[in-house]
């Protein structure tokens, strides 16, 4: 199964086929599409038009499928779930020049998102690079928010020291790093997802970009592997160019394509929120620790903190149920 390349508006882009969405455990929502630059941008729209509206983002190597299991919860309790895909992400269009992306552009598309479906009263919530992206949003039309959940994630601004799992993170990414030379070919972001998500050990991970040996994964594994890898199936290096320039876009190493002097804005405009904001957190994350988490919450006095100690850095997909009941307990509190 291939993607077919196209062209619009001068950008050459690859869609993965529909049929490599199909069955996936619990992700059945209806999609909807907008269009952005001449490209598809998918997303999902569940829940009751007239429920309180929740804004789900995800980062890098995820799409939508990552925010599963807290959807099923808030659409259950009467939420309205908005949950896209990042251009170069899930079932959106992945144009193949890498110069395409950038922080700046995945921003302007969510808000178009936003704007389009003038959406208001938002629970925003952000993680990894859903953090930069989705806070953008808040900063920049507050009035449209009502309340904040960030997860591990982070702003760029003056001062913030990036940890060394951040650090190697965007070193494995650059044409002679583990990732840089090995995804797609040898090794697909599905699999990397599993020593993420605690269905294998990192030197498993090693074993296979040696040997090209799959271990055997549980049902759930495999049935998360698949979920991680169907946007991608089929489309090889050109359609990895989007999860390739996340990593290869942290401000310490491209300030330009990171929108780091933006991100230092919205960090700055964000110290006068005065609406709720909850800080749910995985404590077993060495790229965004527990005390980063900690001493951001700290500039809020209305702020709430929650720790979910033997959570990792993709909290929603392991936890996301106990994110769900978290929140809800905050919201009645």
């Amino acid at each position: 199964m291939h993607g077919t390349l196209t062209t619009a508006n001068g950008v050459a882009f690859l869609r993965t086929p529909d049929a490599a969405f199909a069955g996936l455990e619990g992700f059945d929502w209806p999609v909807s599409e907008m269009t952005f630059e001449g490209l598809r941008l998918s997303y999902i729209d569940a829940g009751p038009r007239d429920g309180p509206v929740a804004l789900l983002m995800h980062g890098m190597p995820t799409w939508s499928f990552l925010n599963r299991r807290i959807i099923a919860r808030l659409v259950a309790a009467g939420w309205r779930c908005i949950a896209a895909d990042h251009i170069g992400f899930g079932r959106s269009d992945k144009p193949v020049d890498d110069g395409w992306y950038s922080i700046a552009r995945h921003t302007a598309a969510h808000r178009a998102l936003i704007e389009m479906l003038d959406l208001r009263g938002i629970t925003l919530f952000c993680q990894d690079w859903g953090g930069p992206i989705g806070l953008a949003q808040a900063a920049g039309m507050p009035e449209r928010f009502a309340r904040l959940v960030i997860m591990n994630t982070w702003l760029h601004h003056e001062g913030y020291d990036y940890t060394p799992a951040l650090r190697r993170w965007n070193a494995q990414w650059k044409p002679d790093g583990l990732f840089g030379q090995n995804v797609p070919e040898r090794l697909s972001l599905g699999w990397f997802m599993m020593v993420a998500l605690g269905h294998m050990e990192a030197k498993d991970l090693y074993a296979l970009v040696q040997s090209g040996t799959y271990p055997t994964l549980s049902p759930a594994g495999e049935a998360a592997r698949r979920g991680y890898d169907a946007p991608f199936e089929g489309l090889g290096r050109a359609g990895h160019a989007g999860p390739r320039r996340f990593p290869l876009s942290l401000p310490f190493d491209n300030p330009e394509g990171g929108n780091a002097a933006a991100q230092q804005g919205h960090f700055d405009a964000l110290l006068g929120w005065t609406k709720p904001i909850h800080f749910i957190w995985g404590g077993q994350d060495d790229v965004f620790t527990e005390a980063w988490g900690r001493a951001w919450a700290g500039h809020y006095p209305q702020a709430t903190f929650d720790l979910l100690p033997d959570a990792g850095h993709f909290l929603q997909d392991t936890h996301g149920e106990a994110i769900a009941d978290l929140f809800f307990a905050r919201i009645a509190g």
